[in-house]
């Protein structure tokens, strides 16, 4: 999706296209800035595959927008990027897969401590994903690891940061439904310290649903709400 950025532009990522030809003919995706009236302007093209993204990005308090790589990086599990609005790009941190994560499905959320929050779908220590945290300067800490059963796997959504400080989100599978072969999905909190809590295991058709792929919002009634992708009482 696209972010207006404080200049009043937008800014968005593409998966594929650009100029590198390291990805074959379809481009390794770019950053770009799209003015009100549609003026287009890339502002970078990655040389990697996916290594600019799809993911939304977010602005910082230090104008610069940062975002997330599905693949790409020194080894090619995905990173984390750092742009300004006039498009000098710094990659900030590199996957590994094990132990700190791989393939970031979802953007950024900045923290009120200014540190930046993320998930990645896959790795960690048990190959189920992580939450990480990250400093506008790379300092990345990897804060947790999914362990499917019964916590959760493969986030694929943003996290939200709540009026309490943690921050809330979902998992597309795991969680303790033996439903789904035990792949329903999960609502977790986690504090800026990396303290988790497993608040709810979707068991799908007709109780619920299942498979979150999505992030989560925060109402003005201090709740939550998100969205499943199948179960419910039509298993739609």
């Amino acid at each position: 999706g696209l972010i207006q950025g404080s200049d009043g532009n937008f800014y968005g990522t593409t998966g594929t296209g650009g100029t590198s030809t390291n990805c074959g003919p379809y481009g390794c995706g770019t950053v770009f800035r799209i003015s009100p009236s549609g003026v287009v302007t890339t502002l970078y093209s990655a040389a990697g595959p996916y290594a600019s993204g799809g993911n939304t990005l977010v602005q910082g308090n230090d104008g610069n927008f940062y975002g997330t790589t599905l693949l790409g990086g020194t080894y090619l599990s995905g990173s984390v990027f750092r742009i300004s609005p006039s498009g000098t790009h710094t990659t900030l941190y590199s996957f590994t897969s094990i132990p700190d994560g791989a393939e970031a499905n979802a953007g950024l959320v900045q923290g009120r401590d200014g540190n930046f929050y993320g998930t990645t779908s896959y790795g960690g220590v048990n190959g189920f994903g992580t939450i990480f945290r990250i400093s506008p300067s790379g300092s990345y800490t990897s804060l947790y690891s999914f362990a499917n059963l019964p916590d959760g796997a493969a986030p694929q959504g943003a996290l939200a940061q709540g009026s309490d400080g943690n921050f809330y989100g979902t998992t597309q599978n795991g969680g303790t439904s033996t439903n789904c072969d035990g792949n329903c999905g999960t609502v977790f909190r986690i504090s800026p310290g990396g303290s988790y809590t497993s608040l709810y295991s979707f068991v799908s058709y007709p109780t619920d649903g299942a498979l979150p792929s999505a992030g989560l919002v925060q109402g003005s009634d201090g709740n939550f709400y998100g969205t499943t992708q199948n179960g419910g009482t039509n298993d739609f």
